[in-house]
């Protein structure tokens, strides 16, 4: 495998800014509460706890709090966390979703009750949002597809998408097939399976990819939403002896995956400037 190369996702922070709906009418005295609501498939994903920390210190440093409500208990839960601090009276929700459909009766229930509303990295559908902050994740997929092409420009590919409830995942693949969808065409690329997870969810990866193992080992790329799916297809692949003869790719940049591009077990990372985005969505709140 060729030297590999972390991608710097610098420049494509997208903010979408809609007209606000309220403004809370308080003294200088009183400080903003913001309400932010986080929804994982898993605890272990280090990602959020980071967006967590310079979030709640950006918010701090301009004279506001933050209400954090965070759990790995899906949708139901989320919508349970978003009524709760409707309760404690917050002035602002920034909401990461947990299913990007399913949130949205909760989310016209804040709305109607003139809350400003930001999404954050995911967007809600269906109901109307103040802001939307997020990276262009299609570029994050267009990046996938150009190291693959660039490492293995004919051969077997697998791709193993994020979670079916999250529009990023679509927004992800789309941007992949951009790049690779005309060797695909040419006939140069076979995608010998291409799967979507449940969840975003390392256990069910490495489920999933270990079905297809049993099927066919003869593939020459894999193409992992994220790095901790890569870390699950990489598990599978040195089990086999295949750990670094199979081109990898996934985004976040974390630890695990920066030491297996040095080890030569993953051909690329995208990395994304996490504090960039959480203060950026703290000064918008």
């Amino acid at each position: 495998m060729k030297k590999a190369v972390v991608s710097l996702l610098v420049f494509f922070l997208v903010i979408l800014l809609f007209s606000c709906t309220r403004q809370k009418q308080a003294k200088k005295e009183d400080k903003l509460l913001i309400g932010l609501s986080i929804a994982t498939d898993t605890f272990i994903i280090e990602r959020w706890n980071k967006d967590i920390k310079i979030f709640t210190g950006a918010a701090a440093e301009l004279g506001a709090d933050v209400l954090v409500q965070l759990s790995a208990g899906g949708t139901r839960e989320q919508i349970d966390q978003i009524n709760f601090m409707l309760g404690k009276d917050i002035d602002i929700l920034v909401v990461i979703a947990h299913d990007t459909e399913m949130l949205a009766g909760v989310i016209k229930k804040v709305h109607d009750a003139k809350i400003p509303i930001i999404a954050y990295d995911r967007l809600i559908m269906g109901v109307p949002m103040d802001a939307f902050v997020s990276f262009n994740n299609r570029e994050v997929g267009r990046l996938f597809g150009k190291a693959l092409l660039q490492e293995v420009p004919r051969g077997k590919y697998l791709i193993v998408n994020g979670s079916i409830r999250d529009s990023n995942s679509f927004e992800v693949n789309s941007g992949l097939y951009e790049i690779i969808g005309p060797a695909v065409e040419r006939k140069d690329i076979e995608i010998i399976e291409e799967i979507w997870l449940e969840e975003w969810s390392s256990d069910e990866a490495l489920l999933r990819i270990g079905e297809v193992f049993e099927r066919t080992r003869d593939i020459d790329a894999i193409s992992c939403a994220n790095d901790q799916i890569a870390s699950s297809a990489i598990q599978l692949l040195s089990e086999y002896r295949l750990a670094g003869k199979v081109a990898v790719v996934g985004q976040d940049a974390d630890i695990g995956s920066c030491q297996k591009i040095a080890e030569g077990t993953q051909l690329m990372t995208v990395y994304k400037p996490i504090a960039r985005l959480a203060a950026r969505a703290a000064e918008l709140a």
